[in-house]
């Protein structure tokens, strides 16, 4: 029963989890912005090769060969010596005699089987052949030095099926791996001809975003309109955002947009084993961009090898720095008049090399932050285009309950409602598909077998009616949109509360609300049980970690002072520092966090004790229903419902102001929470 909180970044948006992502500094999953799948046809799988059917002809052919040469059948064959050669014949036992010129004597007996035997040529016996003749062998005679093909084959076909078998080797690994030359050549793929099917158009929101990178297209296309005006196009362009909220599909947009070659690779493809295989990997890499400028190469996930250099023995990567340095020296060491334009995606931009990251290489960096609610509409309707959606589906509602969804949350959302309606055998969505695919998504799946006792059941009621309840009578705290206890995943029960806007600010009012509300379902316990349980860990985790950024990061206490300290521990630049501060601030802010901590137990114990009535009837509620929404939760409490404002797209950002941590490190995503029980 640990309930799941707010985190806080800017411009980012909250999402339910359950209980193991609870963790206010957890980031939100991966997105990346959507579009229409609109993909030509594969063209058809070319035929096989009709090689190996020459080859397993050949084989036959060969088999034959063995199989029927003369010495290769010789199981039956007996082997005389030459006394019993001569018994046998003076007994007529032997029909025929081939004799060689050193004397090997082949032949058949009189029963039909093959024999051989060899003559002694140095006793120079002149008695053999009067014998052989008086007793009617028919004897012939052949030179040793006689040519057989079958012979020469049967003996030298395990030295050609090794060099066939190598030759075939060799081809093969020429052309799945280019050779072992090639092991410098760059692993670009270029679209020239074949362009990707994305487009500008295809991609929904991002108007600001998409119009910087669509300069840089535009200035390879027309460079005499900027060069009139003296204006020198951007030499890189860096975008920056969480993971897979689009940087790909843009530079897919770039492909299908722009009229001049696109180089595509990743960064990993410059690492290798072998130091000095990803420098000349670059070297190669912007040769060809050269030679077909002008031309833009996109590397993804850049800080594979743009990462910062380390400071020499502990940490460092010779190879990695070879390649980054190689891309310095390329980048900022074009040909005059070689429009060659170097885009780059990244999620950790604050672990770039600053030579990286300066004028002349990468002048322009765009962010590529998660949607707000009038984009995660727009991204709804290109996914919903090519599904049948009931009359009651109202994307604007759906999108405003899934604040910190980017465009792969989302299509994953319009995917698993579509798949809850076929389970249901419709092919119709309807909006209890997306509620029920929202939940399966950010809860968890509803276990049937997972049954609560009915103690634990009612401790459940009581955890997530505290929630709930000090929710509804806090003025700063976010709006209750659904309770229930039924379990889902590892949450035994939910609290979710949905903003009334999409925030970008938090004031520390609504953060100890927050923390009041974080700590409602432990003080239901001990009021109504006597005691509380084990199901508020993570809600004791969450409180003590938000309350701790509060103090140490953002300077909410009068004690330790408007000071922010950073993150504390080992970093890539110093993997031996220690905390940023001296014990005794420590200890400072140890008392502070947990004085923070007992007045918001305090708060929530004064409310729910006022209206101890009230909170017996939401536990009889959810005891009866299971699952509330928060229109029930007004009712029984007094209070308005409060609905979402209309989202200010466009706010105005606070001049100077930096970054808070939560920004920085990705704590806390969004105004959206929920109390997983």
């Amino acid at each position: 029963m640990d309930p799941i909180f707010p985190k806080f970044s800017r411009g980012v948006r909250q999402r339910l989890s359950t209980v193991q992502r609870s963790s206010p500094t957890q980031p939100s999953s991966p997105n990346r912005i959507n579009k229409l799948n609109k993909r030509p046809p594969a063209p058809a799988p070319k035929p096989p090769p009709r090689w190996p059917v020459w080859v397993l002809l050949g084989g036959l052919v060969l088999g034959a060969l063995l199989v029927f040469h003369p010495g290769f059948n010789n199981s039956t064959t007996r082997d005389f010596s030459y006394s019993a050669f001569v018994s046998e014949v003076t007994a007529n036992k032997v029909s025929t005699a081939t004799i060689s010129s050193t004397g090997v004597v082949t032949g058949k007996l009189a029963n039909g089987v093959a024999y051989t035997s060899q003559l002694p040529t140095a006793l120079n016996d002149n008695a053999l052949s009067p014998l052989l003749l008086k007793h009617k062998v028919q004897v012939t005679g052949t030179n040793s030095s006689s040519f057989s093909v079958a012979s020469l084959i049967f003996s030298l076909w395990p030295f050609l099926l090794l060099v066939g078998l190598f030759i075939w080797l060799a081809r093969r690994g020429r052309k799945q791996l280019g050779g072992i030359m090639s092991i410098g050549r760059s692993k670009a793929k270029l679209y020239d001809e074949e362009r990707p099917s994305t487009r500008f158009a295809d991609i929904a929101g991002y108007e600001g975003s998409k119009a910087e990178v669509m300069e840089v297209v535009d200035y390879l296309k027309h460079p005499q309109r900027y060069a009139q005006a003296g204006a020198v196009g951007p030499k890189g362009v860096l975008m920056v955002g969480p993971p897979g909220t689009g940087k790909t599909l843009l530079a897919k947009a770039v492909a299908g947009e722009a009229g001049v070659p696109f180089f595509a690779l990743s960064g990993s493809s410059f690492v290798e084993m072998f130091v000095g295989v990803g420098a000349a990997r670059v070297r190669d890499l912007f040769s060809d961009a050269r030679k077909h400028a002008p031309s833009i190469i996109f590397i993804d996930e850049i800080d594979a090898i743009g990462g910062r250099c380390g400071p020499g023995g502990f940490g460092s990567n010779d190879e990695r720095e070879q390649t980054l340095n190689q891309l310095l020296s390329d980048m900022d060491g074009f040909e005059p008049g070689a429009s060659v334009v170097v885009m780059g995606a990244t999620n950790r931009a604050e672990i770039l090399d600053a030579a990286l990251l300066r004028p002349g290489r990468f002048d322009r960096t765009v962010e590529i932050p998660l949607p707000n609610q009038k984009e995660r509409t727009a991204i709804l309707a290109i996914h919903g285009r090519n599904r049948k959606l009931g009359p009651d589906v109202d994307l604007d509602v759906v999108s405003r309950g899934t604040p910190g969804f980017s465009g792969a949350d989302l299509a994953n959302l319009v995917n698993e409602a579509a798949i809850n309606a076929v389970r249901d055998g419709r092919d119709v969505l309807s909006a209890s598909d997306f509620a029920a695919a929202r939940d399966r998504l950010l809860i968890g799946r509803r276990d049937g077998s997972n049954a609560l006792l009915p103690e634990e059941k009612h401790s459940v009621a009581v955890h997530e009616a505290g929630h709930a309840l000090v929710a509804a009578l806090s003025e700063h705290a976010d709006p209750v949109a659904k309770v229930t206890i039924l379990p889902r995943g590892q949450a035994l029960g939910v609290t979710e509360q949905l903003p009334e806007a999409e925030r970008h600010l938090y004031r520390q009012s609504y953060l100890t609300d927050t923390l009041a509300v974080r700590l409602g379902g432990r003080a239901a316990e001990i009021i109504v049980l006597g005691e509380p349980s084990t199901g508020a860990a993570n809600d004791l985790a969450g409180a003590t970690d938000l309350a701790t950024r509060m103090v140490r990061e953002w300077g909410f206490s009068a004690e330790v002072g408007p000071i922010g300290y950073g993150p504390e521990g080992p970093s890539r630049d110093n993997p031996f520092a220690g905390r940023p501060y001296a014990e005794e601030t420590q200890r400072s802010i140890d008392r502070e966090v947990a004085t923070l901590l007992r007045e918001a137990e305090s708060r929530a114990t004064t409310l729910l004790r006022t209206n101890l009535d009230t909170l017996g009837r939401v536990v009889d509620l959810l005891l009866e229903r299971e699952t509330i929404d928060g229109s029930d939760l007004a009712a029984i409490v007094g209070v308005p419902e409060r609905h979402a404002e209309p989202e200010m797209v466009w706010a105005p950002q606070a001049v100077a102001m930096t970054p808070s941590g939560a920004e920085q490190d990705g704590a806390g995503r969004s105004n959206g929470k929920s109390h997983a029980g």
